[in-house]
Formats: C-alpha cells, sequence, structure tokens
C-alpha cells in the first residue's frame, strides 16, 4: 500500500482509534506457490495493550482451507479499510481551474497489520480466547462462558481452532485530501454533506478532524 506523507497517520493514536472501531477485517495468507493467496473476511477482538502494536484474537472452522497455508507462512496479514467514498473531479478542482478539470478520488483509512500467526489447539486456551472475543463483542454479557469439557460450548471446541495474531508491524492510510487547500477542502466536505450517502458522514468528520475545516 502506498502512503504518501500528507496520507500517513499524524501518531499511533490515530489508527490505533480506528482500529477501536473496527473489529471485522480481512486475513490474507500466502498460497501455495503459483497459486493466489487465502483471503477470508472475519471478525476480531484487538487488543493494543499486548506487545510493541498489540495482539488480534480470532478463530475459525476447523475444515477452513486457511490452515495448511497458515503453518506453511505464519506471517500474515490483517487487513481493515473503512469510511471509503468517492469524490467527483469537479469537487477536486482548484481555485484557478475549471471543475471539469479536476481529478476524481477515492477516500478511505485503511490500516494493515503484518502479524506473526500462531494457531491455538489447546481446549482450554481455546476457551481462554473466545471468551475475549465474546467479551469485546458482547460487553454487556448474555452468553454463557466458555470452558473446556463444561455445557454448553465445550464439545463444541473440537470443531474450531483458535488463532492469535502478534502484530509486528504497522501500515496506516487516512486518504481525505491531504495536500488540497483549505478551500478545495471545505467544497468537498459541502459536497459530502450535500450527497448524504453511505460513509460520506464518516468521510466527511474524517476529512475535517484531518484538513481542520
Amino acid at each position: 500500500m502506498l502512503v504518501h506523507p500528507w496520507d500517513a497517520p499524524r501518531d499511533d493514536d490515530e489508527w490505533r482509534d480506528f482500529l477501536a472501531g473496527h473489529d471485522f477485517g480481512r486475513l490474507a495468507v500466502n498460497g501455495p506457490p503459483g497459486e493466489p493467496p487465502h483471503v477470508q473476511p472475519l471478525h476480531f477482538a484487538y487488543d493494543a495493550g499486548r506487545g510493541a502494536y498489540g495482539e488480534a484474537v480470532t478463530h475459525l472452522a476447523r475444515p477452513n482451507p486457511l490452515w495448511s497455508a497458515l503453518e506453511a507462512a505464519p506471517v500474515v496479514l490483517l487487513s481493515v479499510v473503512d469510511d471509503y467514498v468517492y469524490v467527483p473531479g469537479p469537487w477536486q478542482a482548484a481555485p484557478d481551474e475549471p471543475p471539469e478539470h479536476g481529478v476524481p478520488t477515492s477516500f478511505y483509512a485503511a490500516v494493515q497489520l503484518r502479524c506473526h500467526a500462531r494457531v491455538v489447539d489447546d481446549p482450554a486456551e481455546k476457551a481462554a480466547l473466545l471468551n475475549r472475543q465474546v467479551g469485546h463483542f458482547q460487553p454487556e454479557g448474555g452468553s454463557a462462558r466458555a470452558a473446556a469439557g463444561e455445557a454448553p460450548y465445550g464439545r463444541l471446541l473440537s470443531g474450531i481452532r483458535g488463532l492469535r495474531l502478534e502484530v509486528t508491524g504497522v501500515r496506516a492510510k487516512f486518504k481525505y485530501a491531504g495536500k488540497r487547500t483549505g478551500e478545495v477542502r471545505e467544497r468537498i466536505a459541502a459536497g459530502l454533506a450535500g450527497r448524504g450517502g453511505p460513509r460520506d458522514a464518516e468521510a466527511r468528520d474524517r476529512l475535517a478532524r484531518r484538513g481542520g475545516i
């Protein structure tokens, strides 16, 4: 992913804050030679306090074809993208050029976590991993805790494998008119507000925070 200086995160808090509100992504794992990579959509729970860059945990069904690839090549990429919108060319035109000369573009926020994957098969450790995930997604409770050998979930643990993803590096990009003038950014913000399409409000908020409009 190309990251221009004007699209880079202001600091580590920016990408960490993004992950705090985004817990669904795509896990990319190298496939066999000559084959494309495996790409698995999944929910995950991210803990910024574990290690230098944090840790993500998730689980998948035992028959998933990723497992052999993960064991052969445990260096993987977890990618999260959101707040993406299409920006029409006229919105981007410089003040001294005709609107029809403006260049269309995309806005988006993207965080890519380079991870070392560790497969979890121990029943007790899998139960603890599942409880971490459920605690993240259901802080209000309502579900029984998983425990190895105990109802209601103990007998189901054999059907899944856990996955701990130690984050070893981060690339993040927040592409929101970082090199445009204040006048152009304000025009784009007005266009997003007026259009009111999916993710336009979220993109406008990011544009405002990063561009100071």
